[in-house]
C-alpha cells in the first residue's frame, strides 16, 4: 500500500469519514453517505486523475464514478462482487475488508438502490445517467 492510500485509510477511520481521496498535498474528506459526495467532486471539474480513494462501502455505482475520477488505488472497507469487476475491468488497483455479494440497503430489505440502479450497465458515462435518474427518483418519493 502507497503512502497516499495509507494516509486515505488513517483519515477514513480516524476522521468517521466515508471516503477521502488523496493525491500528494491534495486532499478530499467527505462524511455524506452514499455516491453524493463522489457525483459531486466529478461535477466540480476537480482534477483527480490517479489518485488514491478510501471508502468505507463501495458498490458497482461508487466504482463507476472512481473510474472517471481516474482514480489509480482504492481501499473499501465494503465491496461489491460488482464493483470488484468494474475495478479489474479498468485495472484499478483494489484493496478491500469485505467482499459480498451485492451492497445492501441501508434497512437491510434489499439491494441498495444504486447498486440497483447500475447492475446492468457496463459503461461509466452511462452509469452516472442512471445514477442521477436513480438520485432524482428516490428525491421525489420522499
Amino acid at each position: 500500500m502507497n503512502r497516499d492510500l495509507n494516509k486515505a485509510k488513517e483519515r477514513l477511520v480516524c476522521e468517521g469519514a466515508t471516503c477521502v481521496l488523496c493525491m500528494g498535498a491534495q486532499v478530499f474528506i467527505s462524511k455524506a453517505r452514499g455516491v453524493r459526495p463522489l457525483l459531486d467532486l466529478l461535477a466540480s471539474g476537480e482534477d483527480w486523475q490517479s489518485a488514491v480513494a478510501a471508502d468505507k462501502v463501495v458498490g458497482r455505482a461508487a466504482a463507476f464514478l472512481y473510474v472517471l475520477l481516474g482514480v489509480r488505488e482504492v481501499y473499501a472497507g465494503v465491496v461489491s462482487e460488482a464493483a470488484l469487476q468494474v475495478f479489474q475491468s479498468y485495472h484499478i488497483a483494489i484493496t478491500y475488508d469485505v467482499l459480498v455479494p451485492a451492497i445492501r440497503n441501508r434497512t437491510d430489505t434489499g439491494f441498495c438502490p444504486m447498486e440497483e440502479a447500475v447492475w446492468h450497465c457496463n459503461n461509466p458515462e452511462d452509469a452516472v445517467g442512471l445514477i442521477r435518474a436513480k438520485l432524482a427518483a428516490l428525491k421525489e418519493t420522499n
